[in-house]
């Protein structure tokens, strides 16, 4: 696994149904070898109705993709 890759820094998504998108890290989980990538793999939840939120919603929100798919965008430029 590559140290490079940490929280902040700008990545290029190599290979998936994302590929060619650019976005900063917003997290690193290193155990499970998976990182949030902002604006990459949206996917839309559902909450429930609350006191804060009394009708409910759907929120769109970024899921972390594989480690191995994504790449430092200063290297992917060479």
């Amino acid at each position: 696994m590559s140290n490079k890759i940490k929280k902040g820094i700008e990545v290029v998504v190599i290979a998936g149904d994302h590929k060619g998108k650019k976005g900063k890290i917003l997290h690193v989980n290193r155990e499970k070898n998976r990182v949030l990538v902002e604006s990459v793999n949206m996917i839309k939840k559902h909450e429930k109705k609350s006191q804060d939120n009394p009708q409910g919603s759907i929120i769109e929100r970024e899921s972390s993709i594989h480690i191995s798919n994504v790449k430092p965008a200063e290297l992917a430029k060479k």
